[in-house]
């Protein structure tokens, strides 16, 4: 029967997005067309609506269909009109269906930096499009080599995209790792975290410089599968009994802000100190959160 569940369960979500995706398409060439102050805010307002409740009724789905339980133990003071950066440990697909239970309406949409081939995915990719996911190009070794000019476009892409996040509302999320967590990731990067890879700080140095004191504050995100990562499709089977979240508010080291993390080595050995540090503390809450008893 599992696989009635997981054909059932993706057609729900499948019609729940297509229902959302043509008002946000919408709102957002509308937004687009008429480029007043005031008029652009209201839009911006409708769009946030209709993505709530995208996401609101994708999480009502899921905890109708599955006996999932999430057990979200938050420690911070969380504004739906803030402006934050997220980190979160990154282990499988479902973390982003966790993320958005979560954090959905406590705090402003998550926003992705998102691949520039994600724009194509049928109905998503204009979705992200009308919420303001920054799409980034990624350049390989071999193009840098031919074409060092490509490193700084990246760059400029993430200072483009802040900038519209200055005066809006915004949770900006951030995978420090990069990719999603397996043990041969693990070792191969001889990382020194028992549950974690090396995390990466050129993307939260770039995103702390280009919005400098608008953000609040970071979320401190750590989610952990006591049964081990689950894939989507057992999410949709209804195979993952429990996944545990730990939500932390941390203050942004005021040194962090305004540095040249590209150019200024002694700056990029701060920011990669402070957040090897955030990353070991997060190995000790995964170790925690792992050696609680199961619920009943």
């Amino acid at each position: 029967m599992s696989w009635l569940r997981i054909a059932f369960g993706t057609l729900l979500l499948a019609t729940n997005t297509v229902v959302h995706v043509p008002p946000l398409v919408l709102a957002a060439l509308l937004k687009a067309a008429l480029p007043l102050r005031g008029f652009r805010r209201a839009c911006d307002r409708i769009l946030m609506a209709i993505a709530a409740s995208w996401i609101g009724i994708n999480t009502a789905m899921i905890r109708w269909f599955t006996r999932t339980r999430f057990l979200v133990d938050i420690d911070a003071k969380l504004q739906p009109q803030g402006h934050y950066l997220v980190l979160a440990n990154h282990q499988t697909w479902v973390d982003i269906p966790v993320l958005q239970a979560a954090l959905n309406r406590r705090v402003p949409l998550l926003r992705f930096f998102l691949k520039s081939q994600l724009f194509w995915v049928p109905l998503l990719g204009v979705a992200w499009w009308a919420l303001d996911f920054p799409f980034m190009k990624r350049y390989s070794k071999e193009q840098l080599a031919k074409r060092p000019e490509l490193a700084g476009r990246d760059i400029a892409a993430t200072r483009r995209a802040c900038a519209k996040f200055m005066h809006i509302p915004v949770a900006i999320m951030n995978f420090a790792e990069g990719t999603r967590f397996t043990r041969e990731k693990q070792t191969r990067q001889e990382s020194p975290f028992t549950h974690l890879l090396r995390p990466k700080a050129g993307g939260i140095a770039f995103v702390l410089d280009a919005m400098g004191r608008a953000l609040h504050s970071i979320l401190d995100v750590t989610i952990v599968y006591p049964a081990g990562r689950p894939t989507m499709f057992d999410l949709f089977a209804n195979r993952v009994r429990e996944v545990r979240v730990s939500i932390r508010e941390r203050q942004i080291p005021a040194e962090l802000l305004g540095g040249d993390y590209q150019h200024d080595p002694l700056f990029r050995e701060r920011m990669q100190g402070w957040l090897n540090e955030l990353w070991a503390d997060k190995d000790r809450t995964i170790a925690a959160l792992l050696a609680r008893p199961a619920s009943a």
